[in-house]
Formats: structure tokens, sequence, C-alpha cells
């Protein structure tokens, strides 16, 4: 997913809402244009056509997103919104608003049913809702689009908050990249020895000695730059510019901040990337970073490329936890790297056996091959555990499969709950509201307690502390009291 082109059309997108007192769901459009660039080749606002609507609302969106049928008309409504803007805007011709706003008169009526039924669902999408609407499509940490905290520097003691691991460019790119440090004139940053030795002393000292304003303009802020970056270090995601200019003017303790211009002179410096409305940091800065975190004696690790691992290391890097735009890259070059059917055999053997939430990562990569990886796939049919999951695949696609019996949904059933296991822990409250929303019925959480599955009784007891409607939390906390006594005898 580009998410630069997306954050940038949802900035305009409201900018375009306010001028005209027209409300804009914002987080629905976002939504579809994040479905539209993930699996359309949408790559800019220009790119949508009448066939994108077709594809994202009645076969990406009942696949991928849990909503209720009753939700289709403000999600149709949220797309006509959009295309209104495509045509005041410019980004769409007349002729071809005319043919989305006709597209959508088609789709409206039918999208609830597309929503309702169970065929179109995609073996990303949970059967319960039970972790929230995108977190089994990816299984790995992604943007939540929540404004990221700059209001207090974390602690950096290694035991209280360790650094997260990086990816760092190779030694060529960032040696040519330092030649176009505008601040560096061209040549090499001040100091001896090798260009990037004396990189890291130049970064050093932007973030230790006394620069008096040097760097950003101001003197209090070149004062909490170490804060600033060892945050930004932290988040390894693009930051809202606006978010990073209520930090910066938080920081300085008075009005008067020239915030663009200590922006554009820590780009100058090599240190930040202003794209769009975000800011990041440079493959200079993380390299510099980790250099300075690791002269002060702090463990910096680096994160190993996963693109070049097999499946079983994919899954256990992901499984360590990666911010999303390097998980993403790492799912998306080991999948270029072999052949839908080679990918989908090496996962689903690396899940045979594997504990939930391993076997769940392993199953929502597979998710996104298309059936030329059928024989290899459905040679997994014969796996007890793996079994529902190729059916939920095949079905999926229109391809033969066989009925769920009873028993394989009861354990499909909690084999999703125990891939939750973690993010409920994380956020209980989030947890709550999603089992309230749609969680297992009570006839089907009073069965449970058969399944032959090592999670059955850590997924009931969740079921019992987090579901608020009390009857069925009853219900969960005696099937999960019927469990125990099933393992003990």
């Amino acid at each position: 997913m580009s998410i630069e082109w997306v954050n940038q059309a949802i900035d305009d997108l409201r900018a375009w809402g306010r001028a005209r007192e027209v409300e804009v769901d914002a987080d629905e459009v976002r939504l579809l244009c994040d479905y539209a660039s993930d699996y359309l080749n949408v790559n800019e606002l220009r790119d949508f056509t009448p066939e994108t609507f077709d594809e994202l609302l009645l076969s990406i969106y009942p696949r991928k997103v849990i909503a209720p049928p009753e939700s289709a008309p403000e999600t149709v409504a949220a797309a006509r919104t959009l295309v209104d803007y495509l045509s005041e805007a410019g980004h769409a011709s007349p002729a071809t608003v005319a043919g989305m706003r006709a597209r959508l008169d088609d789709i409206g009526p039918r999208m609830p049913e597309a929503l309702a039924d169970p065929a179109n669902f995609g073996m990303a999408k949970s059967l319960f809702s039970s972790i929230g609407p995108e977190s089994l499509e990816q299984a790995v940490p992604i943007p939540s689009g929540e404004l990221p905290d700059l209001g207090e520097a974390p602690c950096d003691c290694p035991g209280c908050t360790p650094l997260p691991a990086v990816r760092l460019a190779s030694e060529e790119e960032l040696t040519e990249a330092l030649r176009t440090v505008p601040k560096l004139a061209g040549g090499p940053p001040p100091g001896d020895g090798e260009p990037l030795d004396a990189w890291a002393e130049t970064v050093s000292r932007l973030l230790e000695d006394d620069t008096g304003g040097e760097i950003t303009g101001h003197a209090e802020l070149d004062e909490g730059l170490y804060d600033l970056f060892d945050m930004l270090y932290r988040l390894q995601a693009p930051v809202p510019l606006q978010v990073v200019a209520d930090y910066l003017e938080e920081v300085s303790g008075e009005g008067g901040i020239d915030v663009a211009g200590a922006l554009d002179r820590l780009a100058g410096w090599g240190m930040v990337r202003l794209d769009g409305a975000a800011a990041e940091l440079t493959p200079l800065a993380v390299w510099g970073l980790r250099e300075h975190y690791l002269s002060l004696g702090l463990d910096a690790p680096v994160a190993p490329d996963l693109g070049e691992a097999d499946a079983r290391g994919l899954i256990e890097g992901l499984l360590e936890g990666l911010p999303a735009e390097l998980a993403e890259q790492d799912i998306s070059r080991w999948l270029s790297g072999r052949a839908p059917g080679e990918a989908a055999a090496e996962l689903l053997t690396a899940a045979s056996g594997a504990p939930a939430v391993a076997r769940g990562i392993a199953i929502t990569i597979v998710d996104r091959l298309g059936a030329e990886a059928e024989p290899q796939v459905r040679d997994h049919l014969d796996d007890q555990e793996l079994r529902p999951h190729v059916i939920h695949w095949l079905a999926a696609r229109g391809l033969g499969a066989p009925p769920l019996t009873q028993d394989e949904l009861l354990w499909v059933s909690v084999d999703m709950l125990a891939l939750a296991m973690p993010a409920a822990r994380e956020d209980p409250e989030i947890f709550a509201e999603n089992m309230a929303a749609s969680g297992p019925p009570a006839h089907l959480i009073e069965e449970m307690w058969r399944v032959d599955h090592p999670d059955v009784v850590e997924v009931l007891e969740l079921l019992g502390r987090s579901i608020p409607d009390d009857t069925v939390a009853k219900a969960a906390r005696k099937a999960a009291f019927k469990a125990r006594s099933r393992a003990i005898r």
C-alpha cells in the first residue's frame, strides 16, 4: 500500500469537505483507498474507475471487512462523496464520473447481500470480528490512523523501553546519500576518518552538543532534538507534520517559532524527509541514531530482512514484531521471489502444528494468493488444523470445497479466537467492543468446551471476562470449567 498518496488524498478530501461544509467519512474513504491501492493497482486518485468500485464494494469489501449488511449504505455514501471530490478536483473526467455514479446506483442495493453472504468471506475475515476488521488481514501491526503521541519523551533506560529493531540501508546507499545532504555542501561531513564515521560524529553533535540554534534556527529547539529524534526512531512511521509542529511549539515554550523553517533546516541536515503532510527519519538519520545509541551502551538491534528468509523464518520474524511498513515490504519481497503455489506450500507446511498466532500469520499471507495456488492449498485438506482454513480459502475463490462440519466450525472458531488473544490482552476494551458487536452466540460457546484445541480453555476464559452480555459471558465461563475438567480427565 502506498501510504503517502492515501494520506495526502484524505487530507485534501477533508479540506475540500470543510470548504463546502460537506460531511466527509474520512475513515471509510481511507479504507476504500487503502484496499484500492493494495489490490487494484490504484496508485493515485486518477486511477479510480467505475470498475474499481465494483471490485471494492462487491468483492474486496465483503471478503476483508467485518461489517453488518445494514452498514452498506454508509459505505456507498462514502464512495459517493469520494466521487464528488474526484469530480470537483479534476481527478476524473465528466464521463468517468457519470459512470461511477451509475455504478454506485447499481451497487447500493446489492452490497448488503454481498456483506451477508458467507461465501464471499475471505479466510482473513474473522468469524467473529474478535480482533477488529483488519487485524486478520495483515496479522502484523498496522497504523491505526490515530495521531502518535509526541507529548512525552520515553525513558531511554534499555530495561524500561528497549529500542525497536530497525532496517538499515547499505553502506553504499548511505555513502551516496551523504553527497546529497545540502548542509554538507555535497561533500563528506566534518570530521576525520571515513565519511560514515564522520557522519556519526555529526549526528552525535546535533543531539548532544550546545548548538545554540545552529541546527533549527532556535536554541531551545536544538536542545530538544534528542527527545524528538528518539521518539521518531521508536515510532518508525511517517508522522503528520502538524504533530511534529505541535511538539516543537511545546518544546519552545513560547510563540514566534518558525516551525516550517525548523523542519526545512532538519531536512537540510539530512535528518528528516518531508513527504507531503508527514515527516519521517531518513536512512542516514536511522543509521546515525543507531550508532549514537551504541556509543551510549544501549542495545540497538537491526531488523533482519525477512524477504530472504524461509517460510518459518518469515513467520517467526513477523511474530517478533516489525513496523507495519517494514513488515509489508518483507512480505511482498518474500512472495515476489516465489510462484504462488510454491509460496502456499511453504507457508502451510510451516503452519502445520504451529501455535495459533503463527498459523494465523501464515494463513493470512496465503489469503493474498490467487486461484493458481489451488493445488498446493488443496493438498492440506487432510491436515486437521488447516482443513477449515483451506475450506474457507477454496470457497472464497469459487473453487470446489467440502462444507464445514459442525466440529470443524467449532474448531476454527476457537482457533480464530486464539489468534485474537495477544491483541485482546493488549487492548481488552477494544476486544470487548468487538465481541459485543459480533461475538459468537451463546449456543456456539456452550459447545466449544468439546473442541480438541490447545487454547480452548484460555479462549473460553477470555470470552467469559470480555463479553458484555452477562448471559453469554456466563455460558463462556461454564464452558471453560467443562474444558478444564475434560483436560484433567
